[in-house]
């Protein structure tokens, strides 16, 4: 197995000029403020502490100014994310925020971490699904916004949803967890969100995605720049080769 020449020039280029990215923790930080949305629009939602209201769905346009360790990976400018808390407020004023593992999450309206599980679910579901043009800067047709409004409903119903015994058994228009965790949406495309739920067996493609946090703020899910991905790729060749070879 050899790394294709034109990965290896990229994650060349990302060795010099940034570390890739590792999951022990926090691995740096950025500097950012939610400034806008990408396509997006209002869904009512129950849970993560809401009954009925009414939240932004879709994209948030997040304006890096500044950044430590692998949060340099991300040059500065706008960001394209999720939100991972209903119960939480973005902030509209610059905050450091860690970056993270997705899996190294702690949601505390759930109580513990995203885990390993629901982290793959999330990778799938972006690696088969999300759409870059959500965050291009528009302007964005009502398809988009559908579309951009129903992954984020998407998320929402791994994070707090608890884990079905198959991905069948997602259902973003149903509460099916015990007490208070669970999650439903009204005013969104369900059969959408759900077809991609149901999708996620495990076979198709993973986004690399890390998480950028502050306790006490809104957290967000952001996908690593394509080269860090490629070097990323690269690197996993080269272990498995190692291991091969030992």
């Amino acid at each position: 197995m050899k790394m294709p020449k034109t990965a290896t020039i990229l994650c060349a280029v990302v060795f010099l000029a940034l570390p890739c990215i590792t999951k022990a923790g926090p691995v740096g930080t950025v500097d950012i403020a939610h400034d806008g949305y990408g396509a997006n629009g209002y869904v009512k939602v129950w849970g993560g502490g809401h009954s009925g209201e009414s939240v932004h769905g879709g994209v948030y346009m997040l304006d890096k100014t500044d950044g430590t360790g692998q949060g340099n990976i991300w040059p500065n400018g706008q960001i394209g994310a999720f939100c991972i808390e209903l119960h939480q407020w973005a902030s509209s004023s610059t905050l450091t925020y860690d970056v993270v593992a997705l899996d190294e999450v702690n949601n505390s309206f759930m109580g513990g971490l995203v885990g390993t599980d629901k982290s793959d679910y999330i990778s799938e579901l972006w690696g088969r699904f999300y759409d870059s043009a959500w965050a291009d800067g528009g302007p964005y047709s009502s398809e988009e916004k559908s579309k951009a409004e129903a992954f984020a409903a998407a998320i929402w119903e791994i994070i707090y949803e608890d884990l079905p015994t198959s991905p069948l058994g997602w259902d973003v228009t149903d509460d099916g967890s015990y007490g208070s965790h669970g999650f439903k949406a009204q005013y969104i495309d369900s059969t959408v969100a759900n077809n991609w739920l149901h999708a996620l067996d495990g076979t198709g493609p993973k986004a690399e995605l890390m998480a950028f946090v502050n306790a006490g703020k809104q957290d967000y899910i952001a996908q690593v720049p394509e080269p860090a991905t490629v070097c990323l790729l690269g690197l996993g060749g080269l272990i498995f080769l190692r291991k091969r070879k030992a």
